[in-house]
């Protein structure tokens, strides 16, 4: 390895230092990557129960999209809106997602802040992937996500939620 090249003794550039480019710690750029969240969907049992969930008015806002009120505020705001989904856990199985459009501040006027979660109106079926129960919400890595179910598989009857995780636990699902 070349050792550094200090001109300081004199020439055209007396005052600068020069270093070997591989001896140079170039700066590197943080690439934002995309995030998702995953969330139990608490009281549905099917796609077909969440759906139902979100043409209620109560769920959705103004603007007629779908929201979900959560307490806490993803800090990751920027990578989740670049592409990122909320993953719906149902019976124990990863099955569907929605993109997420915006998060939005809510005030119910008890002096708490939430964050509103507002998503895609359309429902993605995902390979079902088995989740063990857990608070709140998490981060998802994409790599961690499910693939979208294919669209020839759409279409097929789901199976009972305790049958579609043990087939997903041992790997046929």
């Amino acid at each position: 390895m070349p050792a550094l090249a200090n001109t300081r003794s004199g020439g055209d550039h007396s005052d600068t230092n020069f270093f070997h480019y591989s001896q140079v710690a170039l700066p590197t750029l943080k690439m934002r990557m995309t995030l998702h969240l995953i969330k139990l969907c608490v009281g549905a049992r099917s796609i077909a129960d969440l759906a139902a969930w979100q043409q209620r008015p109560e769920a959705q806002g103004p603007d007629g999209l779908p929201r979900h009120i959560t307490r806490q505020t993803p800090r990751a705001a920027a990578e989740l809106l670049q592409g990122g989904s909320l993953f719906w856990v149902i019976g124990g199985l990863i099955l569907v997602r929605q993109r997420l459009i915006a998060l939005e501040p809510v005030s119910h006027g008890d002096g708490v802040a939430r964050c509103a979660l507002v998503l895609d109106p359309v429902l993605v079926p995902t390979v079902p992937r088995p989740c063990r129960p857990f608070q709140g919400w998490r981060y998802l890595d994409p790599a961690q996500a499910p693939p979208d179910l294919p669209s020839s598989r759409v279409e097929e009857a789901t199976l009972p939620a305790p049958l579609a995780a043990a087939l997903a636990e041992i790997g046929i699902l």
